[in-house]
């Protein structure tokens, strides 16, 4: 239920992120979504890949500081009010959404969203009350 992400901490200065996507096409690694939030001075890279674990591992041995944690990812109609309509169960429940970012699945007419929830395992029950489906890793890589 639960779809890894790698997180990178980059200084916020320019090649930075080319050094990491150089990393991952070295090593086959396809980016599938990504998300980046930065400050003045650093910048975090979310990314959900094919290769997570190696992804991690390759990050790592060249000196990036990288972690990986869980999100969740939902599928949604690629129409107006799609995003409204997930919004609205989990503002139902009083749940908060730390960040989310998305990526349309192409040619499917649907979309997928990634999610960090404060409480993850009560947002995946009451999504899936809801009849939200909750992609599996192996709907997305």
């Amino acid at each position: 239920m639960q779809v890894p992400q790698i997180s990178v901490f980059l200084e916020n200065k320019v090649g930075r992120m080319a050094d990491v996507t150089d990393v991952l096409a070295a090593n086959d690694i396809n980016i599938i979504a990504l998300s980046v939030a930065d400050t003045s001075e650093f910048g975090i890279l979310r990314l959900i890949v094919n290769k997570p674990e190696l992804a991690y591992e390759r990050l790592k041995k060249q000196g990036f500081t990288v972690m990986t944690n869980f999100v969740v990812a939902v599928e949604v109609q690629d129409v107006p009010g799609g995003l409204s309509k997930i919004l609205r169960v989990l503002t139902g429940a009083k749940l908060n959404v730390e960040y989310m970012y998305a990526f349309v699945e192409r040619g499917t007419g649907r979309a997928a969203l990634i999610f960090r929830f404060d409480k993850e395992q009560e947002a995946i029950k009451v999504l899936q009350s809801a009849g939200v489906n909750i992609l599996q890793k192996v709907d997305i890589f």
